[in-house]
């Protein structure tokens, strides 16, 4: 029989339908082409005057900007969501309400070799990756107007990505989005009746349980969430609590670079090379004009910084556009199964 499931975290239901139950085989046809991946691209290495003069670049070997010589380098999204000059300039008209779209939109490009994917790389090079996330986190947050930092990554075509290299986009708004605005909401929520972390208290849950584990080690739990959206979703928290990712030391990034490559590779394998979503849940700014009175004083003791994956294997249709819920055809205890049992094996 299907079960309607509550996500403790984000305070919303979903639809496990049972009934419709798939494997990983079952999906292999529903994945859309990838996109070409011969001819020209502004973020190969030596095309570097193609790009917007770049922001930051990995390693510091004393190259000039914007030249080859690189490892991972962050450029201005050519065509930005939002606009890093100028001021809010907050307005109402009558029940309306307005604000310029000030902000920053980034494209982190991860590595100069055009078909190296995310969960393929050097344990060495994904850190770096991560660590150039650490780095635009840490700079952007003193920027007073800027209420959240988000870190995603959208690869394939059904995914939302229009160039196949390797790269991720960092977009910060004046607001805090709705989303993550919810998690705060019920983990400062739990916090105030229990004095415990809502995350943590999950994570001991699902650890104790094990059904929803994929994978464990003494720094990161990756898991399948009870209330999952999606098929194969899975999400990697730190066991310690932290709120704030760009609080993560060099050996922390290192071991959630294992964790974030082996996940990748298990639903690689598991759905044959599947489109898929990522984002980095970080704690909101908090810095400056941003920490008004009661602007979520309990953040360091209530929330919990996590990646979140989404295979893009089903499509969102108006049923979950028109109620908010989604229908999930694989129960998460049968993906993180799956997942678990995925052999993976690296040359390095």
């Amino acid at each position: 029989m299907p079960e309607l499931r509550k996500s403790p975290i984000a305070n919303r239901w979903v639809i496990i339908a049972t009934d419709r139950a798939r494997r990983p085989s079952d999906f292999h046809l529903h994945q859309q082409q990838q996109q070409p991946s011969h001819g020209f691209c502004p973020f190969c290495e030596g095309n570097e005057e193609k790009t917007p003069p770049e922001i930051f670049a990995l390693p510091h070997n004393g190259r000039e900007p914007n030249t080859p010589g690189w490892q991972t380098r962050v450029v201005p999204n050519r065509f930005p969501a939002l606009a890093i000059e100028g001021d809010l300039n907050r307005r109402g008209d009558g029940l309306f309400d307005y604000m310029n779209g000030i902000g920053a939109h980034e494209v982190i490009i991860e590595t100069p070799q055009h078909e190296l994917e995310m969960g393929d790389m050097s344990i060495a090079h994904l850190q770096m990756v991560l660590s150039v996330y650490r780095a635009r986190i840490l700079d952007l947050v003193n920027d007073v107007r800027l209420r959240y930092i988000l870190v995603f990554k959208n690869f394939g075509l059904a995914a939302g990505a229009s160039l196949t290299h390797p790269h991720t986009q960092l977009i910060a708004t004046p607001v805090t989005p709705r989303v993550v605005k919810q998690e705060l909401i019920s983990a400062q929520s739990h916090f105030l009746d229990k004095e415990r972390c809502l995350f943590c208290d999950i994570l001991a849950q699902e650890i104790k349980d094990g059904e929803r584990i994929v994978s464990l080690d003494d720094h990161f739990v990756a898991l399948c969430p009870f209330a999952s959206r999606f098929p194969f979703e899975t999400w990697i928290f730190p066991r310690k609590h932290t709120a704030h990712f760009s609080q993560s030391s060099d050996e922390l990034l290192h071991h959630l670079a294992i964790a974030l490559r082996d996940t990748l590779k298990r639903i690689s394998i598991a759905l044959d090379h599947p489109p898929y979503n990522f984002v980095l849940h970080n704690s909101p700014n908090t810095k400056g004009n941003a920490r008004r009175p009661g602007y979520w004083q309990t953040l360091d003791l209530d929330y919990h910084w996590h990646i979140e994956i989404m295979p893009r294997v089903t499509k969102v249709a108006g049923f979950e556009w028109g109620t908010g819920f989604y229908i999930n055809p694989t129960p998460p205890e049968q993906a993180a199964k799956y997942l678990r049992d995925v052999e993976v094996s690296w040359p390095d």
